[in-house]
């Protein structure tokens, strides 16, 4: 699936999902209505990439005789 953000030639912009870009291709050809207008006069608008936040690693885990010592950082 990928998804496109679409502008329509009366100045409406919308996102639609489509299942690869020949599908896009396809139903362009036949007219993507536009869901303010019902126009069919579409392009794709441009886009930025959608980067999602970086995830922190995961914590370290305790070893197999358990966390003595102190030196485990789940005890802090």
């Amino acid at each position: 699936m990928i998804v496109y953000a679409l502008h329509c030639t009366c100045g409406h912009d919308f996102d639609q999902w489509f299942d690869n870009m020949a599908d896009y291709d396809a139903k362009k050809a036949d007219g993507i209505p536009c869901p303010s207008c019902g126009g069919t006069e579409v392009a794709k608008a441009i886009m930025a990439p959608r980067v999602g936040k970086p995830q922190p690693a995961p914590a370290p885990a305790c070893a197999a005789g358990g966390c003595g010592g102190g030196g485990c950082p789940m005890m802090m």
